[in-house]
């Protein structure tokens, strides 16, 4: 466990204040559809500030590399009424879990950080549920199912981006990005996430595109939706 895992963590603890501020309306909006009983898996969930946006009764699986942020979360998880609780220090892009195996998966400003995101989004999509056909599975149609069927696990995501290619902002980000990197957990600024996920394969994929925080921020534009196996 190295001292910089120790210093992120502190100041992730720090920032979940202003994450919430930032952006708990629209996480309580988009995990709307997340199910009591769901088994969720989050990559990189850091201290568990979204946990409290998630219903009760659902099956919590976290995949956290930093070994310093499990401890506040799980302090957050017991906190809650959630169904079980799993916590495992290792990758997005190697995720320790079956095939098939979630209802859901979300990423919140996790991707920009993630060595290799395509590798991590193919992770994704492997430990999601496909769709069942009529027939294939007996329980209740669930909203948005096709007619006697049941729709592939969803993808949630809200995640900083890239600017426009040519404006200032989009030379700010690559201007900043040597520094950026190694205070931020290795977070590239400018990051076209947005796109690697459009490509990555999904059935269907909904995209919502916003600015966040001050006109002066470098990571001001964002996406946010849901992505279907």
């Amino acid at each position: 466990m190295s001292l910089y895992q120790r210093y992120f963590a502190a100041l992730m603890r720090l920032a979940d204040g202003a994450q919430e501020r930032h952006y708990g309306e629209r996480k309580e909006r988009l995990f709307d559809s997340i199910a009591p009983g769901d088994r969720v898996v989050e990559i990189g969930p850091g201290t568990g500030v979204n946990l409290a946006h998630l219903p009760p009764g659902v099956r919590y699986v976290g995949v956290e590399p930093n070994p310093h942020m499990h401890a506040p979360l799980l302090r957050k998880a017991d906190a809650l009424d959630l169904a079980s609780v799993e916590l495992h220090e290792a990758r997005a892009e190697a995720l320790p879990l079956p095939d098939e195996h979630a209802d859901a998966v979300l990423s919140t400003l996790v991707l920009c950080s993630v060595d290799r995101p395509q590798q991590a989004l193919a992770e994704v999509r492997r430990v999601l549920r496909p769709e069942r056909q009529r027939g294939a599975d007996r329980s209740s149609p669930r909203e948005g199912s096709a007619p006697g069927g049941r729709p592939g696990g969803r993808f949630y995501f809200i995640e900083h981006v890239a600017a426009s290619e040519e404006s200032t902002r989009r030379r700010v980000q690559r201007f900043i990005k040597p520094a950026w990197r190694p205070l931020a957990d290795g977070c590239r600024p400018d990051q076209c996430t947005g796109a690697l996920i459009e490509r990555a394969g999904f059935a269907e994929v909904q995209i919502d595109r916003f600015l966040s925080g001050s006109v002066l921020n470098p990571i001001r534009p964002h996406v946010a939706g849901v992505a279907r196996r």
